[in-house]
């Protein structure tokens, strides 16, 4: 039998597992993971249709699951540009006012704004920047802002 495609009706559900098309011999089976994301709390439904050379193509499986979301976080922040020549900004967050902060961008940032797609609920944070120029030469951190997420 060879299964040429899987199609989910919820993208609540994902299969992972061996690419299609996939031939599987008589008695023998296929492991694939079916991962459920609720995008909303509560119960969710959907189905998996199956489709090949099996006499009773196309295969369908109902799925179900129960959940709660998952609330994802995230700061925007903005800045001015530094009225001196530079080649880029840090920007720096810490858990208590007035630091110590820890940098949290992996790589120079030469844009005026960053997303801060690594914060967690319930939880304050505060952030500075720093301008960098040509020399590598980091300036002084800007004034400090705060940051309050909501719980989930």
């Amino acid at each position: 039998m060879t299964i040429s495609s899987a199609t989910i009706s919820s993208p609540e559900f994902r299969l992972n597992g061996p690419s299609l098309p996939l031939t599987i011999a008589a008695g023998q089976g296929v492991l694939f993971t079916l991962t459920f994301t609720p995008q909303a709390s509560g119960a969710a439904s959907g189905s998996i249709f199956f489709a090949g050379t099996a006499s009773n193509a196309p295969i369908v499986e109902t799925l179900t699951g129960s959940g709660t979301a998952t609330v994802s976080h995230s700061v925007s922040l903005y800045w001015h540009s530094s009225p001196s020549a530079v080649v880029g900004y840090n920007l720096y967050r810490g858990a208590k006012s007035g630091g110590p902060y820890t940098k949290v961008n992996p790589v120079l940032n030469a844009a005026t704004s960053y997303t801060d797609n690594s914060v967690q609920g319930g939880t304050t944070y505060y952030y500075v920047s720093t301008s960098v120029n040509s020399d590598g030469t980091e300036s002084v951190y800007s004034n400090q802002q705060q940051a309050v997420i909501p719980s989930p």
